[in-house]
């Protein structure tokens, strides 16, 4: 059965650590280049072969004693931070996509999806968001509401991207996305790694 809580918490640290990285800006540039729905299934079919294969193998680590996998999971959490809080903004990069778009073209469905997907699942394989699912499906071991939360946190970033990248970026900066990302998942390692000293 699905926890609402588990997918909901699962939703807002995957979306917010998705949210400033280079998903969005590809989804912004491909959706001024071509039609938005086009891309936008190719997008998704990527994220939800990423979110299986992050599961899959968070779902394996919870075969391991408790205090190791709770353990594994709060430094891979600091470290997930810290990437956060060290990688370069990339919105000079932003910018140069912004002015080379061009409008939409009239592509078929195939070949704009099949160029979506293909994108999305090389650029995010062993990305920090599916790292991240990863961990939170080994600490939850509730696999169909983390792969929930972080399928439709995913979908929401690339819907943004592709739809608002442009609006967004101008009301919400790009720099506090990152440090309320970094903040939240630093206080999900010190609660795995608490868990796995305490008696």
């Amino acid at each position: 059965m699905i926890s609402l809580s588990v997918a909901a918490v699962v939703f807002g640290v995957v979306f917010l650590a998705e949210l400033p990285d280079k998903t969005a800006l590809a989804g912004l540039v491909l959706g001024t280049r071509y039609r938005a729905s086009y891309v936008f299934a190719g997008v998704a079919a990527a994220f939800v072969l990423h979110v299986v294969l992050a599961v899959a193998a968070g779902s394996v680590l919870t075969l391991l004693p408790h205090r190791i996998v709770q353990a594994v999971v709060g430094v891979l959490f600091l470290a997930g931070a810290a990437v956060l809080l060290l990688k370069k903004d990339g919105g000079e990069a932003g910018g140069e996509g912004e002015e080379q778009a061009k409008a939409p073209d009239g592509r078929s469905f195939w070949k704009v999806a099949s160029s979506g997907f293909m994108l999305i699942l090389v650029a995010e394989f062993g990305d920090l968001t599916q790292i991240m699912t990863a961990n939170l499906a080994a600490r939850y071991d509730d696999p169909l509401s983390v792969g929930l939360g972080a399928v439709l946190a995913l979908w929401s970033v690339a819907a943004i991207g592709i739809i608002g990248g442009r609006t967004l970026m101008r009301f919400v900066p790009l720099r506090l996305i990152t440090r309320v990302a970094a903040l939240l998942m630093t206080g999900l390692a010190v609660f795995s790694l608490y868990e796995a000293v305490a008696p």
